[in-house]
């Protein structure tokens, strides 16, 4: 049987991988986060995973969406980001619920204070979502004046793809002042690690633009700091005692 012969087979399998791609495209950043967000859910603790993680996801996504209107991309990576940033939002929902409710006699803050000290640490959901709002209404505004700026639009897309690659970051941070990954989900960073290695190599063996590698190899030097980080704490950690002595109420997502 000749390959003409098997054509009847071959168009729709090869449909099928594309489909296939372009739902792991458009669905797969966001499975690193489902163990994060079920540990928040069973511990009611938050304080292991950085809200700024969140921060910075919103804003590279929002930044990727305007991008496109200026530069149509395929429609996976649009719809990718219309995705994060709804999952985005379902983790700020979650921490603050269970940030607030952890928190007794602490004086409510609000997006509206506009007080530098307290940003992204407010007290009610509704005041993230503000501000979000409001970020998206002026970046908004100034791409619709630029939108003809060939310039502008691709200034757009490397800071997009720049703060995306600084993903890692908060995170990174927020352990080193911690001297701790205490609540932080492994497989979070370990799906993070082999998501951002998968994407480089794709960059690399595509000949994809300069950027796009050097912040695709950005995002796993920074992944492999924070994996280093969970090493080096858990070997400062003391022994455990006796497991007829453990009355453990929670533990970490390994």
């Amino acid at each position: 049987m000749d390959v003409q012969g098997l054509d009847w087979l071959l168009v729709p399998l090869q449909q099928l991988v594309s489909w296939g791609a372009a739902g792991a495209m458009v669905f797969g950043g966001v499975v690193p986060y489902i163990p994060q967000y079920r540990d928040i859910r069973r511990t009611q603790n938050a304080e292991g995973f950085s809200t700024y993680v969140c921060l910075v996801l919103l804003v590279a996504n929002i930044l990727r969406i305007l991008f496109w209107f200026g530069r149509h991309f395929e429609s996976p990576l649009l719809w990718q980001s219309i995705v994060m940033i709804i999952t985005m939002l379902l983790m700020l929902k979650l921490c603050t619920e269970v940030r607030v409710a952890n928190e007794l006699n602490v004086k409510r803050r609000f997006f509206t204070d506009f007080d530098p000290h307290y940003f992204w640490h407010w007290s009610s959901f509704a005041d993230y979502l503000q501000c979000v709002l409001a970020f998206t209404g002026i970046a908004g505004y100034v791409t619709y004046l630029s939108i003809d700026s060939a310039l502008f639009v691709e200034s757009l897309g490397f800071l997009a793809v720049l703060t995306e690659a600084m993903l890692g970051v908060p995170q990174l941070y927020r352990n080193h002042l911690y001297q701790s990954t205490e609540g932080m989900s492994i497989k979070m960073v370990l799906m993070w690690t082999s998501g951002d290695t998968f994407k480089m190599a794709y960059f690399l063996l595509n000949g994809a633009p300069l950027q796009f590698s050097v912040c695709g190899l950005l995002q796993v030097m920074v992944d492999l700091a924070i994996l280093a980080q969970a090493y080096a704490f858990s070997r400062r950690r003391p022994p455990k005692p006796t497991p007829h002595a453990v009355h453990s109420t929670s533990a970490k997502a390994l």
